[in-house]
C-alpha cells in the first residue's frame, strides 16, 4: 500500500461502525507515549478513530453522571476496543505491524494518563479542536463522542488539523458542577474537575470517576 491511500483504511473504519476516522505523523510526540519504545519503533502513524455517544443516554443527564450513561460509557469504550482490534488485523493481514492502544486505560493514576492521548492525536488527525471543557470538540458532534487510536508502519498520509475553535460558545462553562471550566482553555482546573469526578463516585451515582455533563452541554454543529 503506498502513501496517499488512507481511502482504504477509513472505508474500512466506516464499515467497523466508526463515525469518522482521522490520520496523523506521530512522530513529534512519539516521546510522551508510555509505552515501550522498542514497541512503538517505527509505529510512526496513528490512526485516530470516534465512535458518537448516544443522544438519549445523555438527555438523562444534569448535574450529574449516571448508571445508564455508565452503561452507555462502558459499551462504546468496548465497541471502540473490539472494532479498533479489527481493523487492527485487517492491517496486519496487509503486511504491515499495528498496535491497538485501549481507548480507556489509565496507566499513571497520579497523572490520569493512559498509554497515549487519544484526544491530543485526534486533534492532530485533524477530527477537532481542544475545547473550553479539556475535551476534544468536533464540528459535527461536538465533545458527544469517544476515541480509540492504532499506531502502525503502514504508509499513509497526514490529515491536517482543523483551524477551528469553540468561537463564543460557553455552554459547558454554566454547565459544569465543578465549575472547572474557564473562558481561556488553558485555564481549564484539571484538580478540581478530577475531584467532583471522585465524589460522584463516592456519593454512589456511578462506580468510576466520570461525569458526562459538559459532553451533554457540547453537541456539536445542529445536522441538516
Amino acid at each position: 500500500m503506498k502513501p496517499g491511500n488512507n481511502s482504504l483504511i477509513k472505508e474500512k473504519a466506516r464499515e467497523l461502525g466508526f463515525h469518522f476516522c482521522g490520520i496523523a505523523d506521530v512522530r513529534p510526540v512519539k516521546q510522551d507515549f508510555l509505552l515501550p519504545p522498542e514497541v512503538t519503533a517505527g509505529l510512526d502513524w496513528a490512526i485516530s478513530l470516534g465512535f458518537r455517544l448516544q443522544n438519549q443516554v445523555l438527555a438523562e443527564l444534569s448535574d450529574h453522571p449516571t448508571y445508564l450513561y455508565f452503561n452507555h460509557y462502558r459499551q462504546v469504550n468496548n465497541f471502540l476496543d473490539q472494532s479498533a482490534l479489527k481493523l487492527a488485523a485487517h492491517i496486519q493481514e496487509l503486511g504491515y505491524k499495528v498496535l491497538p492502544v485501549p481507548a480507556s486505560q489509565v496507566v499513571d493514576w497520579q497523572k490520569q494518563q493512559g498509554h497515549l492521548s487519544h484526544k491530543n492525536i485526534a486533534i492532530m488527525a485533524g477530527l477537532g479542536w481542544l475545547g473550553r471543557n479539556n475535551l476534544l470538540v468536533n464540528p459535527r458532534f461536538g465533545a458527544q463522542l469517544r476515541l480509540v487510536t492504532l499506531l502502525t508502519d503502514l504508509p499513509l498520509d497526514a490529515d491536517q488539523p482543523l483551524r477551528e475553535d469553540c468561537g463564543e460558545c460557553v455552554a459547558c462553562i454554566a454547565s459544569c458542577p465543578a465549575n472547572a471550566i474557564k473562558k481561556e482553555v488553558k485555564d481549564f482546573a484539571h484538580e478540581t474537575c478530577f475531584a467532583k469526578l471522585k465524589e460522584f463516585q463516592k456519593t454512589g451515582y456511578v462506580p468510576q470517576a466520570i461525569c458526562g455533563v459538559c459532553v451533554k452541554a457540547c453537541s456539536g454543529r445542529k445536522e441538516k
